[in-house]
């Protein structure tokens, strides 16, 4: 055999080798894209379920709170937990938070939780709020206690309620909060969640 029909037996060997490659890793890949859907589905909230959650606790109609979960599941995706619960705040300039609630996970039993935090920007008033907080990419129970800063820039308030977003690592927080009171303008804060009870924001 003469060395071009040498070389042209070896591309086509490294064609089909390449071609056989692709197929395998496409396949691998398509499998992977199947299974992860059906363990999402499982470990997390759909839209249609937060959106129940957060209308029952909040007394308000779906279609009022469908535009703002609406807006965070565009955001965000969907959640593989929520904390319920109660918070109070005030400000002047510089405030504070605190709250309790629940956190809630699929085929978990739920457990008491508490939040502190101060917030420092362009702020005045004070409210005594409902909140529904979104937790995304929660792996152990325990990683919930930690302190979580806020991300700038990402507060917006819709039919009614109020979002921001705080982060720590992999894991965001998505408060939604309506009550009495006003919390007008831009803040910075921090949520520290713990699993005690604390009377100091700072």
């Amino acid at each position: 055999m003469n060395p071009d029909d040498q070389n042209a037996l070896t591309r086509r060997h490294a064609v089909r080798l390449l071609g056989t490659a692709a197929t395998v890793t496409a396949a691998g890949v398509s499998s992977l894209a199947a299974a992860m859907p059906a363990l999402a589905a499982e470990d997390t909230y759909s839209q249609g379920e937060v959106t129940g959650i957060v209308a029952d606790f909040f007394g308000m109609t779906t279609a009022a709170v469908a535009q703002v979960v609406e807006r965070v599941f565009k955001d965000q995706g969907r959640p593989n937990a929520y904390i319920k619960g109660e918070e109070a705040s005030a400000a002047i300039i510089v405030g504070g938070t605190l709250g309790k609630g629940a956190l809630y996970r699929k085929r978990r039993q739920p457990f008491q939780v508490y939040w502190q935090g101060p917030s420092l920007g362009f702020d005045l008033g004070g409210n005594a709020s409902k909140v529904v907080c979104l937790v995304y990419r929660l792996g152990a129970d325990s990683e919930i206690f930690q302190e979580f800063a806020g991300v700038g820039g990402s507060y917006y308030f819709i039919a009614g309620i109020g979002v921001n977003y705080h982060q720590e690592g992999r894991i965001k927080l998505a408060p939604m909060r309506t009550g009495l009171g006003v919390r007008a303008g831009v803040n910075v804060g921090t949520m520290s969640i713990t699993r005690d009870r604390s009377w100091n924001p700072f």
